[in-house]
């Protein structure tokens, strides 16, 4: 037994991993275990309710429950709809995104409570260890962090096993399917996405089940952003959350963001998920066009290259490194034009731009036509424009004899 009688924070699922390790935290430490889980997203009054009960037979002394939807929204989801941030141009890093934020919780809980020690049940295989590990090492790091399925290799028949044993309630068992949910998306993972040949069944996607077995008609849609923060959907506003949330509903009814991505890992290995993310990808989306009328040609080749960094770190759990503020105030201050009205249409599988306006506009800033007519320029600037242009071509030619 450790000298150390402080609580233990769990960091709390409901699935096997976690449900397993509390009582064998308790067993094998001789240490009380709060659980805490960080809502995100995805948690309804009747889930919370399941978890709170579940945490408390399985033997914690308390289970608490951190709302950081709002805060998910201001201190990460609006950092990647800034930066149109799609890893591997297809994944919006639906739950990978919040490991940092829910680590900050569980290491200020931690504080709260006088606790030396958290603890989760990630495994050796998946990137989510490292997340929480470099999150909470970077936040606070003098505290030890635990991870006893990963450190003891624990399978899962060894767990139910322990459960059974001690006469602990099991987790649902029977999905072929590991779902995470969080507000910007949802992950499955399953048999087929352990290769990379195949998709997975039909009937296991969650939000797009019957977006093209019963396909709902298309409809014209319109978003509103402020600044970059989305702030209106249909001429209606709403707090972002609310939106994203209403967005989700809208869009994966035409299984809109529905994808698998194939990646690198922060092991270093390639991986492969299933992925819903309507309110993400329509977001990004419309997101984007709008910032194609307002940003100039240098701003967007800037960020673009500047987000597909900030990706990177964010994926590999590294958001709270000082870079990430950096990266964070460039696009905010990129932002401050980035407002408008995007219209869009929705049909089973496609999302199509349709339109953009904004008082910011740098397409109605010019008097000058594409294609038509020149405006703030005459021809005869367009002509010694393009000779200018040309020069260093020319001259390369010259001087390797290939003129003609």
């Amino acid at each position: 037994m450790s000298s150390d009688q402080s609580p233990i924070i769990l960091a709390f699922s409901g699935g096997l991993d976690t449900s397993f390790c509390v009582p064998w935290l308790k067993e094998h430490l001789g240490r009380d275990v709060i659980t805490a889980t960080v809502d995100t997203g995805g948690i309804d009054s009747a889930a919370a309710a399941a978890l709170e009960e579940r945490a408390l037979a399985l033997g914690a002394i308390e289970h608490v429950l951190i709302d950081c939807k709002e805060d998910f929204f201001t201190t990460v989801i609006r950092h990647l709809i800034a930066g149109n941030v799609l890893r591997g141009q297809a994944y919006p890093l639906c739950v990978g995104a919040e490991r940092g934020l829910q680590a900050a919780r569980l290491a200020q809980l931690a504080i709260e409570r006088g606790a030396t020690t958290v603890a989760h049940g990630c495994t050796a295989a998946g990137n989510d260890q490292v997340r929480f590990e470099v999150a909470l090492r970077t936040l606070s790091p003098g505290l030890e962090i635990l991870a006893p399925v990963r450190d003891n290799s624990w399978v899962r028949e060894e767990q139910l096993a322990y459960l059974e044993k001690h006469k602990l309630p099991l987790p649902a068992q029977g999905s072929a399917y590991s779902i995470n949910r969080g507000l910007w998306g949802i992950t499955i993972g399953g048999r087929e996405t352990l290769t990379s040949e195949n998709s997975i069944a039909e009937d296991a996607w969650v939000l797009s089940a019957r977006a093209f077995s019963e396909p709902q008609a298309p409809s014209r849609h319109t978003l509103r952003f402020e600044a970059g923060i989305p702030v209106a959907l249909d001429d209606t506003d709403m707090p972002p959350v609310e939106l994203i949330e209403a967005l989700e509903t809208l869009a994966g009814g035409y299984g809109i963001g529905r994808g698998i991505h194939l990646g690198d890992t922060v092991l270093g290995t390639k991986g492969r998920v299933a992925f819903e993310a309507p309110a993400a990808i329509t977001l990004i989306t419309a997101h984007r066009e709008l910032e194609k009328l307002v940003l100039s040609a240098q701003q967007s080749r800037v960020k673009d290259g500047v987000a597909s960094v900030y990706g990177d770190l964010v994926h590999e759990g590294k958001q709270l490194d000082l870079v990430c503020a950096d990266i964070e105030a460039f696009f905010s201050a990129s932002q401050r034009r980035v407002t408008g009205t995007v219209k869009f249409l929705l049909a089973p599988g496609h999302l199509f731009i349709e339109g953009v306006s904004s008082p910011y506009s740098l397409l109605a800033a010019t008097r000058g036509v594409y294609g038509e007519s020149a405006g703030e320029w005459t021809a005869a600037d367009a002509l010694g424009y393009a000779r200018i242009l040309s020069l260093p071509g020319s001259l390369q030619t010259k001087a390797g004899g290939d003129a003609r």
